[in-house]
This record gives structure tokens, sequence and C-alpha cells, in this order.
């Protein structure tokens, strides 16, 4: 049996983070300083694919480094205060016209890093492109052919989506996650010079690959002023342990995904400052659904009452952040659901015998993937699930695996992905929902568990069709997020906690809720 005491304390480390203050995105705004000589060294906690087409992957390491380089219609802050606040960066504005039209409008001052102007026929292009369903970042209400995407002139976009019978509203949150592509490389296709290259109208400049190192340089054309900083290296190191004692020992500027314990050895470094928030990114046991056990919605939901989340915290520390829904706090439609599955021993084994595995037995061998290094405490909090799973008789074992390996795992495949359970979490910037819920519980778009649920896919499209932003959140918390707390496709256990360890005297960033940084007015004192 698990003993129920306490296994970790992080009070003393909570109390530091919980006075930081957020930084202030008012910083954008500010006038630019001297440039600062040396680049900010960033170091990653996850790989990259290589292929630097935007729409090509799910990465979060490529699309912090798409956040240096690349521009998007809007920002989203995504404070607790106001998850629904959209900061306009290359629009000016986003008007609803009606409720399937969308008009907006763009500024007339803006340069690629190719040197070609920024205009609607970009918008237009990229909308188009990152809409195909053979894009695995797909990131639309629908395909191509749901919506019309017209340019009146340059600096005007009007988006139809009469054709596909849904919201024109979608947009708009959707319009602070796709980064904005030239029309002239997208022109090339998914075979084209988007995979060789970033080139965006973002503040620094993509110059190269080298080997785990991708280097950018500030960009001089900059809408908002040059960067005061000389560029960024963006760089690969696995292991945790190396991230903090470069930081430590000065070969690193900022470092992410912070463990518990190395905060409370941070926190008494000189030289060096914390930032946290609650990310945008909520952490997830997927089950597999496209084959046994765990096509069963029954087995599912036993094996979440098997699970105690509260002990999942405890192994979390200051890295989590309690929910029960299956997005962020911070992202628009949360609440807690009052059905979302509880530690529950008595129901995990009524649920067991009525699916016919009573006590367990009959059920097969169980696999349940993770990763080491790049989420905090994934092994422990994973050993924790596997020990209390097995105590219900679930024959569990656990795969800790490196980055790369557990991400060639990930997605699901014809006939079921590897193992029957994987952890992974998924991190959007934007408020927009559907960008986690439509894009794993939809069966046009399995990603890691696979699902294919005709009432899920209703309830999806139910709210996705609702003609207004009110509409929509009604039909989220009445009809789909409680349908999924019954049905359990994933267990989603917390929210991570976004913690960043940097050199007290780089100044000046504005670290988003998925991790994207603007790094624009960075100073290195």
């Amino acid at each position: 049996m698990i003993n129920r005491r306490r296994l970790l304390t992080y009070s003393a480390a909570a109390g530091v983070l919980a006075a930081a203050p957020r930084l202030n995105p008012d910083f954008l705004f500010s006038p630019a300083m001297a440039q600062t000589t040396k680049p900010i060294v960033f170091l990653s906690a996850e790989n990259i694919t290589g292929n630097w087409d935007c729409t090509a992957h799910t990465t979060l390491s490529q699309s912090t480094i798409q956040g240096f380089v690349m521009g998007y219609l809007a920002r989203a802050p995504m404070t607790p205060e106001n998850p629904g606040e959209l900061v306009m960066e290359l629009a000016t504005e986003i008007n609803e016209l009606s409720a399937t039209q969308l008009e907006i409008k763009l500024r007339d001052d803006i340069t690629f890093h190719d040197g070609k102007p920024f205009t609607s026929e970009d918008v237009k292009a990229t909308f188009e492109y990152g809409s195909q369903p053979d894009r695995p970042a797909q990131n639309y209400p629908g395909a191509t052919d749901t919506f019309e995407v017209t340019t009146p002139d340059d600096y005007t976009v009007i988006v139809d989506t009469s054709k596909g019978g849904y919201g024109a509203s979608l947009f708009i949150f959707l319009a602070a996650y796709l980064p904005i592509m030239s029309a002239k490389d997208i022109a090339e296709g998914p075979g084209g010079i988007l995979t060789q290259r970033l080139n965006g109208t973002g503040p620094f400049k993509f110059v190269e690959q080298r080997g785990n190192d991708t280097v950018m340089e500030a960009y001089e054309g900059y809408f908002r002023g040059a960067p005061t900083v000389t560029g960024v290296t963006f760089s690969f190191v696995g292991d945790a342990t190396t991230r903090m004692l470069s930081l430590m020992g000065g070969q690193a500027d900022i470092i992410e995904r912070l463990e518990p314990e190395q905060v409370e050895t941070l926190q008494g470094e000189d030289g060096i400052k914390l930032n946290t928030s609650v990310s945008v990114e909520n952490k997830y046991l997927w089950f597999r659904c496209s084959k046994p056990p765990f096509d069963n919605p029954l087995v599912r939901k036993a094996a979440c009452h098997a699970i105690d989340r509260e002990l999942i915290m405890e192994v979390m520390g200051v890295a989590g952040h309690a929910s029960s829904n299956f997005v962020s706090p911070i992202k628009f439609g949360y609440i807690d659901l009052e059905n979302y599955p509880e530690y529950n021993p008595e129901e995990c084994q009524r649920l067991l015998a009525e699916a016919g595995y009573p006590n367990g037995e009959g059920l097969p061998e169980l696999e349940y993937i993770t990763s080491s290094g790049f989420y905090p405490k994934t092994k422990e909090y994973g050993e924790v699930i596997t020990a209390l799973m097995q105590e219900q008789g679930f024959p569990v074992t656990l795969s800790v695996m490196e980055v790369a390996a557990w991400n060639e795992r990930l997605y699901d495949r014809p006939g079921g992905g590897p193992g029957h359970m994987v952890d992974c979490g998924w991190s959007t910037g934007s408020p927009e929902p559907d960008l986690v819920l439509r894009t794993h519980f939809h069966s046009s778009s399995k990603r890691i568990c696979g699902i294919d649920d005709p009432e899920i896919d209703a309830a999806l499209d139910a709210e996705r069709n609702a003609t207004s932003l009110e509409a929509r959140q009604e039909s989220l918390q009445t009809n789909l997020m409680p349908m999924l707390a019954d049905k359990v496709p994933a267990l989603s256990l917390f929210t991570s906690v976004m913690i960043h360890g940097m050199r007290s005297n780089l100044d000046g960033l504005f670290i988003y809720p998925d991790g994207l940084t603007d790094a624009s007015k960075a100073t290195m004192g």
C-alpha cells in the first residue's frame, strides 16, 4: 500500500515564488535602449524536429523558437484574471461583422526578414495553408473548404465561415496561435523553403542550426525598434541538472522546466532570479483508446478512479496547479467539473467488474510510457500512478524514456500507438480551447489517444458551431466538458506551473504562459 503521508515539502519555495511578480507586458512599447553585445543563451528541455515549417510539428521547443522569429496577428498574455485578452501585433483590430464574418485590419509598416512587405495575402495564405487537414499542426476550426478568406485591400482580411456553418468568432483566439508565414514561401508547398528556415516579421532573424543550437540575430528592421541584445542562441540540453549548473556557472542566461527541488537551490543563489506563472499547459495521462483495453470507457474511468491526484500534487509541489478539467484555467470556457473523476477505489472496482475484469483479472499487461528530462517529476509521479493502479489490479509497467525516444512513440497510429498509456502535456499559446479539445478528441484529428466516439464528435461540433462566444461557453461547460469527464479519453492530472530560472542581470523579458518569450526589449547589464 502507498503511504498517504505528504511525500515532499516545497513550502519555502512556494512562498518565494508566490511573492515573485509576474513580468509586465508594458515593456513591449518601451523605447529601445543601447544594444547589448552578448546574445541571450536559452537552454531548452526539448529537442527540435529539424523541419522549420510552422505547420509541420507540435513541438513546444520549436514553437518557442518561432516566438522569437515569427509575427502573430495578436498575442494572448492569458492571465488568470483575463484569459481572453488579446494584444494586437500584426493586426490593429479584429471585428465581428456578423456571426459568420470577421474583419481583420493589419499594420502597413511590417517587412519580412527576407525583405518582402507584409500584406493581407500573407494572412490569407497562412490561414488556408494552416487549415489543411494534412498539416500536423492543423490549427483552424475546419478545413479550407469550410471558410473563405478575401482581401479587399492590402491591409484588410475578411474571414467568412458561412460555408462551414460555424461562427467566425472561432478565428479570434486562433489569431494568437499560428505564426503568419510569407505567401511567397507557402507557394512552394510543404516540401519547399518553409522546411529549411524560418522567415518571419519578429524581433530576431533565424540564422542557422548548429547541431543542438538554433542561432538567431537581432532584426534591425523590427517595427517596434531593433532588439537591445544582439541575438538569441536556443540550445537543447536534455538533462535538467546540466541546465541548472549551466545557469549557476554563467554559461546560460535562462533555463526552463525547473524541477521543484531546483527552485529551492536557485532561490538562494546570488545573481539568479525566478519567474513563475500558471501555464496554459495541462499534463495528461492519455489512454490509447484505439486498442484494448482502453477502447472501453468503463476501463478508462476505472483507471481514473484508481489515481489519487492529491498525491501527484504533493510530488509536483510548486510546479503543479490543481485543476479539474481538460483545459487550463486560463483557457476560454474553463470550469471545475463536478463530475470529474476523483480517487475512489470502490468505484474503480465496481467499474472493472462491470467491464468484465473483476479485480483486474483478465487485463493484459499494460505499458505506461513517460519521459525524463523534459517535464518536471514525470518519473516520480509516474511511479505513484503505477503503484496506485497496481494496487487496484491493473498490471502496469512504467517505461521511462529520454525525450527523443518518447517523442517518437507519442502519437497514435493504425492499430493503436505504442503502449497503453502515455504521459504528455499540451501547450497552445491561445485561449482557444479547441486547440486542445478538438485536436485530441475529435475523430477527424487523432493525435495521442486515438478516440473515435460519435457522441464526442457531435458535442465538439455543437460547441464549434455556436454563433457567439457566449453560446460556445455554455455548450462547452454544460455539454462537451462534462461528457469528456464521463468518457475520459485522457485524464488531466494538473495544470503546469511555468518556472524559468535566469541571470539577475537579464531584464525586460515577458514569458507567456505557453513558454513563448518576448525578448525584443531584453537587456543584460
